[in-house]
């Protein structure tokens, strides 16, 4: 069986509606909220709702092919890219951006050794 790319993993098969929320986010080069993937969405299938942009984004979250990004009390956001990767956001225009930082998981191995706890998974946010 050949390699996948990283963009080209295998998806299950999707509803279209899901299919829709999909591609809104893998054609966009920065890291949407719902609202901003269901305005988009909505375009593709006029009659897509808001409840079901949620469903699918949990969906496609689960299946791992989207990633959830959580900020305090701001509305997550959604990436395209589910390798590890870290993130910058701006605090006074809310901007994103994409960065690897290789160290941060020989930071978080530290911290699980001083805490005794297991880390399930690292992300640095700056």
């Amino acid at each position: 069986m050949a390699k996948l790319h990283k963009d080209e993993r295998e998806i299950p098969r999707l509803t279209h509606q899901r299919d829709a929320v999909l591609r809104v986010i893998r054609e966009r080069e920065d890291h949407p909220t719902a609202g901003e993937i269901f305005v988009a969405a909505r375009q593709r299938l006029p009659g897509i709702s808001y409840a079901t942009v949620y469903n699918s984004l949990r969906y496609l979250r689960d299946a791992g092919l989207v990633s959830e990004i959580k900020s305090g009390d701001s509305a997550s956001r959604y990436d395209r890219e589910t390798d590890r990767h870290d993130h910058a956001i701006c605090t006074d225009c809310g901007r994103l951006a994409d960065f690897d930082l290789p160290e941060a998981v020989n930071l978080m191995r530290a911290a699980a050794r001083k805490s005794h706890f297991q880390p399930e998974s690292v992300h640095l946010t700056l």
